[in-house]
């Protein structure tokens, strides 16, 4: 297949290209370099194209109101507590953009920066690149970052990585927003992950240090259900599950039916942890994708993460990368 490149827009200075990868069964993904945002998912149903992300038409939107739809968060992902940590007995300090704390990176994170991209005929993959100098957004050392997307079927797999010359936290996500029915909401979608245990969260959204069994809770998803409770209400969800240690990375650890029955979402990944948001602040003030209204619960995310605020837990799994120790990271989607 050839990849079809164009210019999606501008952003400082730096033009964004989208990356169009199509495969042999008709899945269509448009990629962009603002972030390495997933723009738009298209799986055939019926022998016509169902979009099955979040996203938007026009690039303005994406720096101006886009809650990382689709994109690269880092340079570590989800919440820094404190917005500070230390290595070696030095305080580094981070912007605070969520209350006391860092998300995502800060207000600059890669999520929100031009990535340079490379097309790979062969291979149906983009291979992204962007180098982050030492110091950025508080964080030590000079690190070269590289994502690659490759579709193969109706399954797309995102390897990451990234090389560093001095000891440093990383930990990336890939912020996909799903919704695999194209209604107003997923709270109807079911939804099955391999995870026994959860990171309690404060009332901040910043973890205790406490791991819990998800018996008798809501984030027991060990067995299909969906996202109200009992009296048919919405139930919100925005918390770390830990999945099963030992499991077998052959397995998938979530697999997400649409309303509609019509399309199902597994996702494989190597990481501890998968961060699970159900869109409680998607409401958006300006069109989505063809046009479509944004409200809360639009779509879900399955961050496959790190442990969350992982530096100031030190027996959570370690997150400090050196130029011994490179990034590696990988997952696969499979819709179909």
């Amino acid at each position: 297949m050839t990849i079809a490149v164009s210019t999606f827009g501008e952003h400082q200075g730096k033009r964004v290209d989208q990356f169009r990868l199509t495969s042999e069964t008709g899945v269509e993904v448009d990629i962009i370099g603002y972030g390495v945002a997933v723009r738009d998912w298209r799986v055939p149903v019926a022998g016509k194209p169902r979009s099955v992300v979040l996203g938007f038409d026009d690039f303005a939107a994406y720096p101006a109101h886009s809650p990382h739809f689709g994109a690269v968060a880092g340079r570590v992902a989800n919440r820094i507590a404190g917005a500070s940590f230390e290595i070696d007995g030095k305080t580094c300090h981070v912007p605070a953009n969520e209350g006391g704390a860092s998300l995502h990176g800060g207000p600059e994170g890669l999520g929100r920066q031009v990535w340079q991209g490379e097309a790979d005929n062969a291979a149906n993959s983009v291979r992204f690149t962007f180098f982050s100098p030492d110091g950025a957004a508080g964080y030590p050392g000079n690190v070269n970052f590289a994502a690659t997307y490759t579709l193969k079927g109706n399954r797309l797999r995102l390897d990451f990585a990234a090389t560093t010359d001095r000891k440093t936290p990383i930990s990336l996500v890939q912020h996909q927003y799903f919704n695999l029915s194209g209604a107003q909401t997923i709270l109807d979608h079911r939804f099955q992950m391999a995870a026994s245990a959860y990171t309690e969260n404060g009332e901040d959204l910043l973890p205790t240090g406490v791991i819990r069994p998800v018996d008798g809770t809501k984030w027991d998803f060990r067995t299909p259900k969906s996202l109200r409770d009992a009296s048919g209400q919405p139930v919100a969800f925005d918390g770390n599950l830990v999945l099963d240690t030992g499991r077998d990375l052959n397995q998938p650890i979530a697999t997400v039916t649409g309303d509609d029955g019509a399309l199902t979402l597994k996702l494989w990944t190597d990481r501890p942890g998968v961060q699970f948001y159900n869109g409680v602040y998607t409401d958006m003030p300006v069109p989505g994708l063809n046009g479509r209204t944004y409200k809360n619960f639009s779509g879900f995310c399955l961050e496959d993460q790190a442990l969350p605020d992982a530096m100031h837990h030190p027996y959570f799994p370690n997150i400090l990368y050196s130029p011994d120790r490179p990034y590696a990271h990988w997952c696969e989607f499979e819709i179909a």
